[in-house]
């Protein structure tokens, strides 16, 4: 994960016509973190996609090295299989299917993996979904709203997992309304847009 890199340069976004943020630069290596946060509508899940490769900014320019992981508001995992089956199909595609088993006792889902994801709660749902991109092992998580429907003992949980991501070289963007301690990141604060 030293190669690790993630990086805005000078970068806008702009959605239907509507200019959320511009000007925005900041740089993540090795075991970095930045929490993104601001009012509903300011542009942090647009910033993620943005990160994640998925929008093109309006202008500046974005360098990522790395494998980038993506937790976003749909988890994309089958809800008729069960959460072991469904995680296998995610790491057979990053080539990391012996990781299965350890990303569900990272996230405290072993003893659910043969539930069908449909039966999950909502929270449950959202730590498969993080057990996603735990077993992908790419080194640039990009988690948008990943606290939503977690209850206090589940945001420790994330915590901690986000922390020992970064203690192994990883790097962790994070987007959200709710507190979520990201211990000695940069802060990026995007405001409402006018």
């Amino acid at each position: 994960m030293n190669a690790a890199r993630l990086a805005f340069d000078d970068v806008t976004c702009a959605r239907g016509g509507r200019l959320l943020f511009e000007g925005l630069s900041f740089a993540l290596g090795p075991g970095d973190g930045a929490l993104v946060t601001g009012p509903n509508g300011a542009g942090k899940s647009s910033l993620i996609r943005v990160a994640a490769g998925l929008l093109p900014p309006a202008g500046g320019r974005v360098e990522a090295q790395g494998a980038r992981a993506l937790l976003s508001e749909t988890a994309a995992l089958d809800p008729e299989l069960t959460v072991v089956q469904a995680l296998d199909f995610w790491a057979r595609l990053d080539g990391q299917r012996a990781a299965v088993a350890a990303a569900l006792i990272a996230v405290g889902l072993e003893t659910l993996g043969e539930v069908p994801v449909r039966l999950l709660s909502t929270g449950q749902r959202r730590r498969a979904a993080l057990a996603r991109v735990v077993a992908g092992a790419a080194p640039v998580w990009l988690l948008d709203e990943p606290a939503n429907g977690l209850d206090a003992d589940s945001v420790a949980l994330l915590e901690a997992v986000i922390e020992t991501h970064r203690a192994a070289g990883g790097i962790v963007l994070v987007a959200t309304h709710l507190p979520v301690r990201v211990a000695r990141a940069i802060t990026v604060t995007l405001e409402a847009p006018q």
